[in-house]
């Protein structure tokens, strides 16, 4: 985790360093804050089932900042009128997600009796990932007119990268009927072939859970909308995509056909933006 941490430390010195270089530009700023549900996608319960998609929700909450080029801070005036800087605002973020994650659809049905089916009932785990990034906003309509109250609205897409270091749990109540960790989880998901593949002769499997905390990269995507509130302060509504390059996130990671796509999670936040300068 070393590694990992001296990566995260260089990425925040990063982020700081290209948001002081556009500052010395004289370009203003913004910050603001953001909260809302997740629906987090991974290796537990089915994928495409909704079920599984309302019932693994958690909540996320976030730091943001933005350069904005449409401003010009150190002589109070807008910038040079191009299409970039009426159109683009860099937005830097901090952000956290916590989602509790259990098994559903028709492999834990309640008419499904088996030893099984309790194996899987019993089983639950969280993913709880800490995230920092930069995205590229793009709004259709003028920022400037936006801020002198043209409309009331801003539409706006993003694209963007993150670096997440996710720390997972995983535990079990079966058998013993007490809470058991990961080393326990591992002898009956490995001698049930129900949910993993078998094995050929001299074949090796990879231990498909792993509650290590780990780090990895994400791209982000989205699509909101701003409402002019003041004229130094929005409200924000963005609706967020963001892939992990790593089906590790949740902690899980059985490999199998109808769930062996990387974590993903569906972020529906609601946010305040207040303009520095």
């Amino acid at each position: 985790m070393l590694n990992s941490k001296y990566l995260y430390t260089c990425l925040i010195l990063l982020i700081g360093s290209v948001n002081l270089g556009f500052a010395q530009l004289g370009f203003s700023h913004e910050i603001g804050a953001i909260v809302g549900p997740v629906q987090f996608r991974s290796d537990y319960g089915i994928r495409n089932n909704e079920e599984t998609n309302f019932g693994n929700s958690g909540i996320g909450i976030g730091i943001i900042h933005y350069i904005s080029f449409a401003y010009r801070a150190d002589c109070n005036c807008y910038s040079t009128d191009t299409y970039f800087n009426d159109h683009f605002k860099l937005r830097s973020e901090i952000s956290w997600n916590k989602t509790k994650l259990d098994h559903f659809g028709r492999w834990v049905a309640p008419d499904r009796t088996s030893a099984n089916a309790d194996k899987l009932r019993a089983h639950s785990g969280e993913a709880q990932n800490f995230d920092i990034g930069m995205q590229l906003e793009y709004f259709p309509l003028s920022i400037r007119s936006f801020q002198a109250f043209s409309y009331r609205f801003a539409p706006f897409v993003s694209l963007g990268a993150h670096y997440t270091a996710s720390s997972p749990k995983s535990e079990t109540t079966y058998g013993s009927g007490n809470v058991m960790d990961e080393s326990a989880i591992y002898s009956y998901w490995y001698e049930d072939e129900t949910f993993l593949p078998t094995l050929a002769p001299g074949e090796s499997r990879e231990y498909p859970i792993n509650t290590d905390p780990s780090s990895a990269w994400s791209v982000v995507a989205s699509v909101g909308v701003r409402y002019k509130l003041t004229k130094l302060s929005d409200l924000m509504l963005d609706l967020r995509w963001q892939y992990y390059f790593s089906d590790w996130i949740d902690g899980f990671n059985h490999q199998l056909d109808y769930n062996k796509f990387n974590d993903w999670l569906i972020w529906l936040n609601f946010g305040y933006v207040y303009y520095l300068d």
